[in-house]
C-alpha cells in the first residue's frame, strides 16, 4: 500500500475525476465508508448523540454525508459548522432533509451552543480541516479546536473520530498546530499519508484505519513509498523444503562483541540462527569467548586475536576475512566499540580486501567506525544493509541527528542513492531505503521495544536472511517487519516497559509460521 504526499493525492484525485468518478462520488464514498467505521463503534447507533464539526471544505462535505447516514440510522447528530459552507452545497442541504441539526458558528458567538453539544454528545466527527491544511489555526477554528481538547480531556466517554487528519495537523510533514485536540480514531481515505507516520502528528492521529473510497488503483505507479504489510515480508522468507539440509540455508558470520557488550554478539548470533540460517559462526575477542561458548552452544566460534581493552585486535582482520570467504553472509559491527584500530579493522574487512560475494550488514558501533573513513562506499560494491538508528545517521550522514528525525524518510532516500546501498534507519516507524528510490515505512511504533540489545537482534535477523539467498531490501523488510511484530506480542504479553532484547528469540520461529499463513 502507498503513502501519499498531499501532492501526490491531489493529483491522484484528479486523475481519478478524469478517469470518470466524479468528486461527488468520491465524497459520498468516504461520507459512507466513515459512518458505518462510527456506527461500529457506537453501542447502539440509534439513540446516540454524535456532533459532526465542519470546515468549509471537501473535508466538512465527507462530514455531512457522513451526518446524514448516521442519523439515517438511528443517531442524534448536530452538524456544527465551523465555517460557512456554499449556499447551495447538496451535502448540507441532503443532511439538514434527513434531519440533521444544524448549528453555525456565526450564530453561536459565545461558544455556548457548542459547548453544550460537547458536553452531551458521545462521539465527535472532526471534518473542519483535512490534508489541504496549509496555515495555523486562528479565530473561530482555533477556538473550536481548544474547545473540543478540553473536552477531550474532561470527558472520557467522548470518542473522537478525524476525516483524513486531525484538524491542525500537517498531512505531509506531521506537525501540529498547538491548538490541534488530537482523535482516538483517524480514518485515511484512500491512502494513509506521510504525516501519518512522523511525530508529533504521529501521535495526535490515534489508531489509523485507511479505508476505501474508489481511486482506481492503477493510479499510484508513480509513487514509490510504501506502507511495509505483511504480504511484502511473506513473500521474502525463504521456502522450506523437506529435503533441505544444513547447508541449504546459508552460513551467517557474525562479526560482533567486546569485554564491555558480550551480549550484542550473543543476541545477534542467535537472532540470525533463529531467523533460519543453517549455519552461524561467531568470530568474537578470544577474551570473552569462554562466556560466549558457554550460552550459544549451537553457534560455532570463531575467536580472534584481542587487544588489551577486551576489543578485536585489527591484526584480526585476516582471520575475518577468512571465516567470510566460507559463509553467505556477515554481520559486522554489534557491540564492537570504537576506537582507530577498530576503524583500520573495519578498512581491511570491508573496504581494501572484500569478499565480493557476501552481503554484508553493518549495524552500531560498526557504522561509528565506517563513518571514519573517508569515501567508503566508494570501494564497495558489493551489496549492504545499513541499520543506524538516528544518532548512527547523524554520523555517517555528517548531519544533526535532529535534521534526521525531522526528514526520516528523505534523510534515508537520499544516503540510500548517495551509497549506493540499502538503509534501515531504525525508530518509530522504521524506513527501509533503496538505492534506486523505493522506500517502505514500517507500521508499527512500540515502546516496548526501546532497550539495549533490539537494534543486534535486527541486525542478526537481516544478515540470516540474507544467509539464505535473500536479496538485501526484501531481507530488510521482512527483518523489519518480523522484528515489530514480534515486538508487538510482547507488548501485548508483558506491557510497555520491562521487554528484554533476548525475550524476541524464542519467538522468533512462530512468528515466521504465522507470517507463512497470513
Amino acid at each position: 500500500m502507498k503513502i501519499l504526499t498531499v501532492d501526490q493525492i491531489r493529483r491522484m484525485e484528479g486523475a481519478s475525476i478524469d478517469a470518470g468518478v466524479p468528486a461527488s462520488a468520491l465524497m459520498e464514498n468516504a461520507g459512507l465508508v466513515t459512518a458505518r467505521f462510527c456506527s461500529s463503534l457506537l453501542t447502539p447507533t440509534a439513540g446516540s448523540r454524535v456532533l459532526a464539526l465542519v470546515g468549509p471544505g471537501n473535508n466538512g462535505g465527507d462530514g455531512l454525508v457522513a451526518a446524514r447516514h448516521l442519523q439515517r440510522w438511528g443517531a442524534r447528530v448536530t452538524a456544527y459548522l465551523v465555517a460557512a459552507r456554499p449556499t447551495d452545497d447538496p451535502n448540507l442541504a441532503a443532511a439538514v432533509r434527513r434531519g440533521v441539526r444544524v448549528v453555525s458558528a456565526d450564530d453561536d458567538p459565545e461558544g455556548a451552543a457548542l459547548g453544550t453539544e460537547l458536553d452531551s454528545c458521545n462521539m465527535v466527527l472532526d471534518g473542519v480541516l483535512g490534508t489541504g491544511r496549509a496555515r495555523p489555526l486562528q479565530g473561530v477554528m482555533e477556538q473550536v479546536m481548544l474547545s473540543l481538547g478540553r473536552a477531550r480531556a474532561s470527558a472520557g466517554s467522548m470518542t473522537i473520530v478525524a476525516l483524513d487528519v486531525p484538524t491542525g495537523m500537517d498531512a505531509d510533514s506531521g506537525e501540529v498546530d498547538p491548538a490541534c485536540a488530537g482523535a482516538d480514531h483517524t480514518i485515511a481515505f484512500g491512502y494513509p499519508k506521510m504525516g501519518h507516520y512522523r511525530f508529533p502528528g504521529a501521535d495526535k492521529r490515534g489508531e489509523l484505519h485507511i479505508v476505501d473510497i474508489g481511486i482506481p488503483s492503477d493510479l499510484d505507479s508513480d509513487a514509490l513509498t510504501e506502507l511495509l504489510i505483511s504480504g511484502k515480508a511473506a513473500s521474502a522468507l525463504p521456502q522450506r523444503s523437506s529435503v533441505s539440509h544444513k547447508g541449504t540455508f546459508g552460513h551467517t558470520l557474525v562479526v560482533a562483541g567486546s569485554g564491555r557488550y558480550v551480549g550484542a554478539a550473543y543476541l545477534a548470533s542467535q537472532a540470525a540462527a533463529r531467523i533460519g540460517s543453517g549455519l552461524v559462526t561467531l568470530a568474537s575477542p578470544e577474551c570473552i569467548y569462554p562466556q560466549l561458548a558457554a550460552k550459544l552452544t549451537e553457534v560455532i566460534q570463531h575467536p580472534v586475536l584481542s587487544d588489551l581493552e577486551g576489543r578485536i585486535h585489527v591484526d584480526a582482520a585476516g582471520s575475518i576475512r577468512q571465516a567470510a570467504s566460507m559463509g553467505s553472509a556477515m554481520v559486522l559491527g554489534c557491540g564492537l566499540g570504537s576506537s582507530p584500530s577498530l576503524v583500520e579493522l573495519l578498512k581491511q574487512v570491508l573496504v581494501q580486501h572484500p569478499h565480493p560475494s557476501i552481503p554484508v550488514v553493518v549495524d552500531a558501533d560498526g557504522l561509528n567506525n565506517l563513518a571514519r573513513i573517508d569515501g567508503w562506499w566508494e570501494a564497495i560494491s558489493y551489496p549492504m544493509v545499513l541499520t543506524p538508528h538516528p544518532g548512527e545517521m547523524a554520523t555517517l550522514a555528517g548531519i544533526p541527528a535532529s535534521q534526521v528525525q525531522a526528514r526520516r524518510e528523505e534523510v534515508a532516500l537520499e544516503m540510500a542513492e548517495h551509497w549506493g546501498q540499502t538503509v534501515v534507519l531504525k525508530g518509530a516507524y522504521t524506513v527501509i531505503a533503496a538505492p534506486d528510490g523505493r522506500c517502505f515505512i514500517s507500521p508499527f511504533a512500540n515502546p516496548a521495544l526501546a532497550s539495549g540489545g533490539t537494534g543486534d537482534v535486527l541486525a542478526g535477523m537481516i544478515g540470516g536472511l540474507m544467509a539464505q539467498g535473500v536479496a538485501p531490501l526484501d531481507a530488510a523488510c521482512c527483518g523489519v517487519y518480523l522484528h515489530a511484530a514480534v515486538g508487538e506480542d510482547l507488548r501485548s504479553a508483558m506491557g510497555d516497559a520491562g521487554v528484554l532484547a533476548s525475550d524476541m528469540l524464542p519467538k522468533l520461529p512462530g512468528a515466521m509460521q504465522r507470517l507463512r499463513m497470513c
